[in-house]
Formats: C-alpha cells, structure tokens, sequence
C-alpha cells in the first residue's frame, strides 16, 4: 500500500479486555505493522456512568501482555491528541462541527421528551411500521424552526441535536472483509441524535470527527458495527471528509452453543486477564485470537506474533463467524508451555507458592528440586500453569486417602508379599538411588516373587504414594523424600498389614 496507514483500537474503559476486542485490538496491529503504519490507541470515555476504576489502565496493560505496542495513546501522545474522548470534548473539538451541520441545515435542535417518543413508537407498532423518528419541524421555514426553538427553550425544555436523514439515500461501501456492501437511510430508523442533552456527542458523531482528525485510513472492527456504519459515512460526508475504508470482521461465536458470544454466558471464559490468572501464556493467547476469524497459507497453527505480522494479509479475514473453541485453546497453550518450558518454570513454582503447597523462600533454595518434581509429574499433559497445582500435590505435597482398592491390593497374598519385599530393599537403597536403580530393584522382586503386572507395582506404588496411578513410578522416587515414603510404608505396615 502506498498510502500512510493509520489505525485505531478505541475502547470504552466501562470493562475488562474481552476477547472480541482483543481480536480487533490484534487485527489492527498487524494491519499497522505489516505495511510499516501507525496503531493508535484512542480511548472513548464519554460514556461515564458504565465506565469502572482502572477500565482504561486494564485494558492497555492487557494489550501490553500481549505484547503489543502502540505509536499514540493517551500516555504517549502525538500531535492528534488529546487521547481521550472527554478531553477532546472539554477543549472543545466537537462543537465547531456539530455547529456547521446546524448552520448547514443538516442537523437541528430536537426538544421532543421521551414520554412522546415513547408515544410515537407505540403508534408507529400498532400501525406496523419500522420504528423511525418523526420529523418535528416538516413543512416549517429555518425561521419557523428557530421560533419554535426559542418556544421550547422557554418552556425549560432541554435540546438534542439531530442529523438530518436523507431518507432517499443509499450509502455503500466496498467493505475489506465482506465485499461490496450498501444500506438504504431509511434502514437506520430516521434522524439521529448527534449531541445528547449535556453536550456530549453521541458515539456516532464523535468517533466520525475523531478519526477525521487523526487521519485514521482504515477502520478495522467487529461485524457489530455494521450498522453503524451508514451514520458514520453520513457525518463524512456532511461535514466534506474523506470516508476512510472500513472492514468488519466475523463475529466470534461459542464453539458449542453456535451462539454469538455473550459476556453474559457465565460458562466460557471470555476476558483476557481471566486466562492471565489461570497461566495462560500471552503468546498462545495471541496465537487462538488470531486465527479466530482469520487463516494463514498452509496447515501450521502455532505462530508467535512476530509470525503472524509477517504473513499477514487482509484479504484473508474469514466472513464466516469465528468458533471460539475451549479445548482448541488449551491445545495451543500447552504447546506454548511444552515450546517454552524452562522459561514458564517459575511461573510453574509460582502457583505452587500462590496455593499454600511451598513457601517463597523454598520456592528460591528448592527451585531446581521443585522442577524436577513438575517434570517427573507430567507438566507437559496440562493446559495451562494453574493446573500444575493439582497435577503435583499429590503425592508430593501431601497423600491421598486409602481406598478399599488399595487396601484389597495391599493385603492380598501376593500385595503382602510385594509390600515386604519392596520394604526391605527400599530400605536398603541409597537416598541418591536413580531411577534406574529403583527399576532394578523392581524387576529382581519381579524374578524372586514371580508376580508381575499389576499385582507387582499397584503394592508398591501404593505403598510409597497412596495412589494406584501416576507418572513413572521410578522417577517419581528420585524426587521423592524418603524419610517420608518410609514413615508412610510404617504407617500402612500397622493400619493394614499387622
């Protein structure tokens, strides 16, 4: 591309970072970094009784975690600031144009209360038709208009200001995602507010006069926004701008309900700090989202961001919906973790410390014990660093709880004689016996005994760990503390075996 690209993630910081606009925030990043532009972050905040403490500060650390950055935001302004939609509105940036639209004729002064409003629609349901806005002021000259206004005001009443429709028009657009697409006025529901009663522009208005301002050259965003798109294009050409090119994604829908994901559904995980708690790796979250709604050349499915930005090509965003699918992420989570494990290891100890299982300070002087203990346990069978908590306590950290299966192993004739076997030549093994040496020494009570199969190890893992399964039962006794498999085969010795 020839031109400058320029783009914009723009939140509302009435929530946390949400997987769908984690998809746009990524999507318009590559957009931007694949042809050498700009993403701006721009945060839109008028919206002040949604947005929550920390809204803004959540959603830009999530997207640092993600590991993308930015060329302008609020903490880093350029020369389009401010960075935010009510500063922008505090000095004034909006008025002038909402002004010329006003003095244009295009938009005007509305005083209708919600009460006739509310009338109006009712009619217009019984009679069957679209909900639209009835025009107030049809037939009257701008002197007329402007008496009426000075009525109004003097009544007490409060003013929106309304774009004029022009209900005979059809606004087009050659969509980057889904082609050619066109929507008739009329299909918006009739004059639009552009000002609400304090001042404030309404998102519509603002976002149209923000992205003129920042010279924004395409707009990348969910499917959602379709609809506002008409709206926008009309501000655009109102006010005599360039309109910029627009592409809607996707939407993403629930892999198992076929439902357009909803941040009421209580079932799916949809925030990204919620995957950053439970020990998602940033890279694998960046590596599902961007293949949600988008397909590289090719079989591979595991891409670093790096990756991706390289191979980036637009024309590949899918138009058919997204499937959010559980098990597809912690399959690439895991291969993330398998990729990088060493450097996910502290992160492995870290929930060990979180759960109460070590302290911090052995966290530090047993952090190379504490390894190999998550190694021999099977850490590359899990999903995500959370689960390694409860892939290790047991029987690590603690026992489990004798079954009557255990039990009937133990005091069989052949569990009797496996379990006094296994305790005389435990005992006499060193503490720095290798796995090796604890499989000989199983293989020679095999020979001696001969019993095999599970009447030979379910006795003896039973007796050192209180489980009939688990990882490799050697490797599982170098790690292990002795003075405790031997205080635990006592224990068993005179509760079951006596």
């Amino acid at each position: 591309m020839t031109e400058e690209i320029r783009v914009r993630y723009a939140p509302s910081p009435t929530g946390h970072l949400h997987i769908g606009n984690a998809r746009t925030a990524i999507f318009n990043w590559l957009f931007a970094r694949h042809y050498n532009g700009k993403f701006i972050i721009r945060i839109e905040d008028t919206d002040t009784a949604r947005n929550i403490a920390d809204g803004e500060k959540s959603q830009l650390d999530n997207l640092a975690w993600l590991g993308l950055d930015w060329d302008e935001s609020p903490a880093n302004p350029g020369e389009y600031g401010p960075y935010r939609q009510s500063e922008r509105n505090e000095q004034g940036l909006y008025q002038p144009f909402i002004d010329e639209l006003l003095d244009k004729g295009l938009a005007y002064k509305s005083y209708k209360t919600t009460e006739t409003i509310a009338a109006e629609r009712e009619a217009q349901q019984a009679a069957k038709q679209a909900p639209h806005y009835v025009y107030e002021y049809e037939g009257l000259t701008s002197e007329e208009r402007e008496a009426k206004y000075a009525e109004f005001e003097a009544q007490g009443l409060k003013a929106v200001v309304r774009f004029r429709v022009p209900e005979e028009k059809v606004y087009a657009w050659n969509d980057i995602v889904k082609g050619h697409i066109e929507i008739g006025a009329k299909e918006v529901g009739g004059d639009w507010v552009i000002q609400k009663t304090d001042g404030m522009p309404t998102y519509n208005f603002a976002v149209v006069v923000d992205d003129h301002l920042m010279k924004i050259s395409h707009v990348l965003r969910g499917d959602d926004h379709v609809s506002n798109t008409p709206k926008q294009i009309m501000i655009f050409e109102a006010l005599g701008w360039d309109v910029p090119k627009f592409g809607h994604m996707a939407l993403i829908i629930n892999g198992e309900t076929g439902k357009k994901l909803s941040k009421r559904d209580e079932n799916l995980l949809q925030f990204v700090e919620q995957y950053h708690e439970l020990g998602y790796q940033p890279q694998a979250m960046v590596n599902f989202i961007g293949l949600l709604g988008w397909s590289p050349k090719g079989e591979d499915e595991i891409f670093s961001l790096e990756s991706f930005k390289q191979m980036f090509d637009e024309t590949r965003l899918s138009k058919a919906n997204a499937k959010f699918d559980q098990k597809k992420l912690e399959w690439i989570n895991n291969q993330w973790m398998r990729r990088d494990l060493d450097q996910v290891m502290p992160q492995l100890i870290q929930e060990l410390v979180n759960a109460n299982l070590v302290s911090a300070a052995d966290a530090e002087t047993k952090k190379d014990w504490l390894a190999e203990v998550i190694k021999v346990a099977g850490v590359e069978g899990i999903s995500y660093t959370r689960e390694v908590v409860a892939l290790v306590r047991q029987p690590f950290f603690e026992l489990g709880d004798m079954t009557d299966e255990m039990v009937d192993y133990l005091t069989s004739d052949d569990g009797r004689k496996v379990f006094s076997a296994w305790e005389s030549a435990y005992t006499a093994l060193p503490e720095s016996a290798t796995a090796e040496d604890y499989m000989n020494t199983i293989r020679s009570i095999q020979n001696t005994l001969e019993i095999k199969g599970r009447n030979l190890w379910n006795p003896i893992r039973i007796a050192t760990t209180h489980e009939i399964q688990g990882p490799n039962l050697p490797e599982m006794l170098v790690v292990m503390d002795k003075k405790t498999i031997l205080s635990t085969m006592t224990d068993i010795k005179a509760t079951y075996l006596n």
